[in-house]
């Protein structure tokens, strides 16, 4: 930036409400507290702020208890202290540094905030040494993004998304900074295009840059990861519970071209015995690729479809675009024309694209009445049977030329083009990034109402920050590739640590074709992915898990069986999740964020506390080195015990991904069936790993939102061990009743017992 202001003096400040504000000689500060570790920043040049838009946060600031605070003043500084941590202010430049007790001082100013002319902000922060950068949204390449400069503007790349290809579907301006004990994130509150340079234009030095709007963010202090991320659930809200059968393996193609074709995959899963449970429609379902329709020819008795499947256990998931094709014989064309529903250009046209079904109208979801519309028009879905929604192409996309004459080139709205509500009037160019969620929201919101007291599944490609409210989140068109599996780790590590716990990626990739190898590997990881789904493309060989062979099959269905046994530990994540924002997926340094050893570890990943896995991600490899940190760990297919604190060689036949669990864990296991639909009565196995660690089993009717109203159970397990052997209690809370069953509990090392579980507190030695 060069022609630019900067707030020059303070002259006055005071307090208002929970608010520090502070007028300086050209731009206004307010620091608020929101709670005693989570402060938002903003800076204005204006006279006025920025009201508070209805595509905001999740929480306003009003909306937070007040939190108590002092303000003070010394030699050039004002200082706002919480309980937690302190925010110092220098008089002379605004510059703005936190801290959290002796050493810990963070997110320190490296500069004043600057505007340029044009509206461009500027917020620069020193980097700390030893300081670790993680987050950012849906990014390719390393797990650690120092040394990266990082777009966010919601964009189909249209090309393999390797390492250096930026930006992607998905703009999250959030990231989180570990080192030995300290952990904080912020969260770049802008919805411009934005950049965060992480020491790459400056060494030492990381900067958050929008093209408009104020220099807003948010601090959150840990000190551990899981307190930063309860930060952000605070802020943008948590993901709702989906449907038990959301957490089921899916299966897709682009596309199952007939309804018989789509019967044959799901009666071939359950005559092999591969559990399953979702088969996805992709964009050859309708009418000539207007949404809302079914093609009369090859889809001719959608409710009956939907209704063979479920009977077979599976649900049906449809893919939605936001493109709606221009045709005056077309309902949804007719109706969005004359209530003035879609997105017009700055000389006031109804704005038209190219994309599948050629030329294209864009609704515009920033207007509630424009959402509602869209999301009951979902009931031609619904009405057939359908559960879950897909959203793909709505970064939106605008092709170059029309898909009848080869699609390509990808491109968007008009910055300029008008959107919004009457009272929240903006252009594109500031809500660009939020076309993607809105959607999702006109998504989700809408099945609420049509599926009446049952729990819908949405799945989206774009999105902002916040969107786990409303959609899980599949990172695009990857590849066939090995290094886009060994790439898939960081993407969905990164995505939990910005606040979005439910996503994935195509098993077997997207694009080109796959080989039994890979697809055996990548299976065995993509199991244990919140959002376990194997899709390919058009043109590409086929990759259903029985294509290969059966040796490939055989790991699939070991890989599948691995995760349905795990259901109930899994489940139990998901609503961890939902209430805290804790990532389901995680780092090592997530629960290690002390062992530098970690910071760098993207070939490992956690899934939730008690399992880590160590996928194999190159061809040929037969075995592997296995970080394991402090502590015991249990090989999860022999119960040997091991150290940790260091490297050991694990064997890896194809077969076989290394996996262990943490001494002190309880995991919860269920039966296996064909889909994951709860058994009554059936016994619950508990693997127990002698040591010291408790675990929450979450249960409820896994279809249902009672759960809202209570009804649920939470059954607390609490391991120790003393002198006098292994003890385990537990007791359980909650109105869900889950019925008398047995509890096989399997003692790693200690053998085998069988109780009875009836609710009833108890405590046993083991």
């Amino acid at each position: 930036m060069t022609d630019y202001q900067t707030p020059g003096p303070a002259r006055a400040h005071h307090v208002e409400g929970q608010t520090l504000r502070v007028d300086f000689a050209a731009a206004r500060l307010a620091l608020t507290p929101l709670t005693d570790r989570l402060v938002r920043v903003r800076w204005t040049p204006a006279e006025r702020w920025a009201p508070r838009r209805s595509w905001d946060v999740a929480k306003a600031d009003a909306d937070f208890p007040a939190v108590p605070f002092t303000v003070a003043e010394q030699a050039g500084e004002i200082t706002l202290t919480t309980g937690a941590v302190s925010v110092h202010l220098a008089r002379a430049s605004g510059q703005v540094g936190f801290a959290a007790g002796p050493g810990r001082v963070f997110a320190v100013d490296a500069a004043p905030v600057a505007w340029e002319a044009g509206g461009a902000v500027r917020v620069a922060k020193h980097i700390a040494g030893g300081e670790h950068f993680y987050g950012f949204g849906e990014r390719g390449g390393l797990l650690e993004k120092t040394g990266r400069r990082l777009i966010n503007c919601t964009t189909d790349p249209a090309r393999a998304h390797g390492p250096d290809v930026d930006p992607m579907y998905v703009a999250i301006q959030i990231y989180l900074s570990v080192r030995p004990g300290l952990a904080y994130g912020v969260f770049w509150h802008n919805t411009f295009r934005s950049v965060i340079d992480v020491g790459r234009a400056q060494p030492g030095v990381l900067t958050l840059e929008a093209d408009g709007g104020e220099a807003d963010y948010y601090v959150a202090y840990g000190p551990s990861p899981a307190e930063v991320l309860r930060s952000w659930a605070l802020v943008l809200g948590a993901m709702p519970l989906p449907p038990r059968w959301a957490l089921g393996h899916h299966q897709s193609r682009w596309s199952y071209l007939t309804a018989d074709e789509a019967r044959q995959v799901a009666a071939e899963f359950r005559r092999r015995d591969l559990p399953c449970d979702a088969i996805h429609l992709d964009i050859d379902y309708m009418r000539g690729y207007r949404v809302f329709t079914w093609d009369p020819e090859r889809f001719p008795d959608p409710a009956g479809l939907v209704a063979d499947l479920r009977r077979e256990g599976f649900e049906v998931v449809t893919i939605i675009d936001p493109g709606v094709k221009a045709d005056p014989d077309y309902a949804i064309y007719q109706e969005g024309l004359e209530r003035d529903y879609f997105i017009r250009t700055a000389a006031g046209a109804v704005a038209h694209g190219v994309v599948w079904p050629d030329d294209s109208v864009f609704p515009d979801f920033l207007r509630p009445e424009v959402r509602a519309w869209w999301g009951e028009r979902q009931r031609a879905l619904t009405e057939a049977g359908v559960r879950g929604v897909w959203n793909d192409m709505n970064e939106p996309v605008v092709f170059d030329r029309p898909f009848s004459e080869g699609g390509g080139g990808v491109g968007t709205l008009p910055q300029d083009a008008p959107q919004g509500p009457a009272d929240e009037r903006t252009t594109h160019a500031e809500v660009h990034n939020l076309y993607g969620l809105n959607m999702a929201r006109a998504s989700y919101e809408g099945l609420r109402q049509l599926l009446g007291d049952e729990r819908p599944f949405t799945l989206t490609r774009s999105g902002y920050a916040g969107l786990q409210r409303w959609a899980a989140n599949w990172m695009g068109d990857n590849h066939a590739w090995w290094e886009h599996l060994e790439m898939a780790l960081p993407q969905l590590l990164n995505m939990g640590l910005s606040g979005v716990p439910f996503v994935g990626v195509d098993i077997g990739g997207f694009n080109d074709n796959c080989t039994g190898e890979l697809l055996a590997r990548w299976v065995q990881f993509g199991a244990l992915m919140p959002f376990c789904r194997n899709h390919a493309a058009a043109g590409t060989a086929r990759q259903e898990p029985w294509v290969f062979g059966p040796q490939v099959e055989a790991t699939y269905r070991a890989a599948l069986t691995l995760r349905y046994r795990l259901l109930p530990y899994l489940y139990s994540l998901f609503w961890e999740a939902a209430q805290t924002g804790a990532p389901i997926l995680r780092p090592l340094l997530y629960h290690f964020p002390d062992d530098p050893v970690t910071y760098n570890l993207q070939d490992q990943v956690l899934l939730g506390p008690a399992l880590l896995a160590a996928p194999v991600l190159r061809p040929g490899q037969a075995a592997r080195a296995v970080y394991l940190p402090a502590g015991e760990w249990y090989d999860w297919h022999t119960g040997e015990k091991r150290a940790g604190g260091g490297y050991h060689l694990a064997l890896a036949p194809l077969e076989h991904m290394p996996l262990y669990a943490r001494a002190g864990s309880v995991v919860p296991l269920g039966p296996v069936g064909r889909n994951t639909a709860p058994e009554p009565g059936a016994p619950l196995t508990l693997r127990v790993y002698p040591g010291e660690g408790e675990f929450a089993l979450y249960e409820d009717d896994g279809r249902t939102l009672a759960y809202e109203r209570g009804e649920w159970a939470l059954t607390r397990f609490v391991l120790r061990t003393t002198e006098a052997g292994v003890r385990l209690s537990w007791s359980r809370s909650g109105r869900f009743a889950p019925g008398p069953r047995s509890l096989l509990i399997q003692v790693a090392g200690l053998g085998t017992l069988t109780v009875a579980d009836d609710g009833q507190p108890r405590t046993i030695m083991l």
